[in-house]
């Protein structure tokens, strides 16, 4: 499952370069680092948190534009699968 946390990253990370606004990319980096820390740590994150982090990339998408854009998106679906299999609580 932390697949589709790593393809979010990796999205992120090409959305991050293709981005012309400085906020908007502090915003993608600061998501893509909770992303690697996800995949990374020993714990999942619940559905709050998940739930928090798509909240901001929906907020950074409707913010950008072209490539930028459709990055965030590819990344938005790939948290959303991510979502999908996390047991609830």
């Amino acid at each position: 499952m932390t697949e589709h946390l790593q393809q979010a990253r990796d999205d992120l990370e090409q959305a991050e370069k293709s981005a012309d606004d400085s906020d908007i990319r502090e915003d993608i980096r600061e998501t893509a680092d909770a992303f690697a820390d996800y995949a990374m740590g020993d714990t999942e994150p619940d559905h709050a948190l998940v739930d928090e982090r798509l909240n901001t990339l929906r907020q950074i998408k409707e913010r950008s534009d072209g490539t930028t854009e459709d990055k965030v998106e590819s990344a938005i679906e790939s948290v959303e699968e991510y979502r999908e299999g996390i047991e609830q609580a």
